[in-house]
């Protein structure tokens, strides 16, 4: 029987975690609650031409547009893309930093639950 806060109310066997494995998953939880705000997504610096045949991007040596900064994510399945200027970039290059560390963290907390399911005693049943 599941209870309402997502537990058991059967006499389960707790798995035990080693000392490395609880300090691995206290180390994951502290800098968990440090992160800050979030944004998916990936960002990409260009230049590129226009379409003017006289315009000097088409000169030798071309001196090409920009750079342009996107930022492309996925919003209900559909590629989302938001030109952001170097005021803007550089304000929320810390909310692009963060996105990518949680990602990371969360690899290891996936990593670290295999490593208990599979240090589990009773796998060999």
């Amino acid at each position: 029987m599941v209870t309402s806060n997502g537990g058991s109310s059967g006499k389960l066997s707790p798995v035990r975690l080693n000392a490395r494995q609880a300090r691995s998953l206290e180390r994951i939880r502290t800098e968990l609650a440090t992160l800050g705000p979030c944004l998916p997504g990936s960002v990409v610096e260009r230049t590129g031409r226009c379409g003017k045949d006289a315009c000097v991007c088409r000169g030798d040596p071309p001196r090409l547009h920009g750079p342009f900064r996107s930022w492309t994510r996925k919003v209900q399945n559909k590629t989302v893309t938001r030109l952001l200027s170097e005021d803007e970039l550089a304000d929320y290059q810390r909310f692009f930093d963060n996105d990518r560390r949680l990602k990371e963290l969360l690899k290891e907390l996936e990593e670290l639950g295999l490593t208990i399911v599979e240090a589990d005693h009773r796998s060999g049943r």
